[in-house]
């Protein structure tokens, strides 16, 4: 038993050291900005001395063998990227406009895998409730946003009452309003169908936006 426990003993303060130098060489980065690549690599650099720990065939030479192989793949990786941009938006991924001139780009919303509550949700995160309010949102690679405002007004409460031609029934009932009431203000912006909406929003002074789909 106390042989068993040295030996961990022994691993884990190596390891740790190891992640220490590893961390130093390749972990510049703020966590906050983070990309997929670098998160994905802290994972695998984690489990080389997660499962190396309790293997009792693993001595503390093959951890540290294990760690300077994946420090120095991640460092040549970082080298190269920095002399090749196109490498590099490989790897790390490109910032991507998902609001332009105050409009949402659907399909770049959905190829960035998001939905429209996790884009809301970034831009309330932002003090931002209302996308009149916006004329770009750039989605950064460490999945963070940059926001260009309109203005400098105060948040005004706002509420999204349509998205992907569908309706958020809770917020129209906390509106006020039902859905008829929705319709006839839909024609306003020649929409005959909700369907024909991607996106509407609702603010407390009654007004609406609405955002039709491009082939509308």
């Amino acid at each position: 038993m106390l042989t068993e426990f040295t030996h961990i003993t022994i691993e884990l303060i190596g390891g740790f050291i190891g992640l220490l130098i590893a961390v130093k060489i390749i972990g510049k980065r703020q966590i906050s900005q983070i990309t997929p690549f670098d998160f994905i690599s802290a994972i695998v650099l984690g489990e080389i001395l997660g499962n190396a720990v309790y293997d009792k065939d693993i001595n503390l030479l093959y951890i540290a063998y294990a760690i300077i192989i994946w420090v120095l793949l991640l460092y040549i990786i970082e080298k190269v990227s920095q002399k090749s941009i196109k490498l590099r938006n490989m790897i790390e991924g490109t910032p991507t406009f998902i609001v332009k001139e105050g409009k949402f780009d659907f399909e770049k919303i959905k190829k960035e895998g998001l939905d429209f509550a996790e884009v809301l949700s970034l831009l309330r995160e932002k003090d931002t409730f209302s996308i009149q309010d916006v004329d770009y949102v750039i989605l950064e690679t460490s999945g963070d946003i940059s926001i260009v405002r309109k203005n400098n007004n105060l948040p005004v409460l706002t509420l999204p009452i349509i998205l992907d031609g569908q309706i958020l029934k809770e917020n129209l009932r906390f509106s006020k309003h039902d859905e008829n009431w929705l319709l006839d203000k839909l024609k306003q912006f020649q929409a005959n169908d909700i369907k024909d909406v991607l996106y509407a929003e609702w603010n407390i002074n009654d007004d609406i936006y609405v955002q039709k789909r491009e082939n509308t």
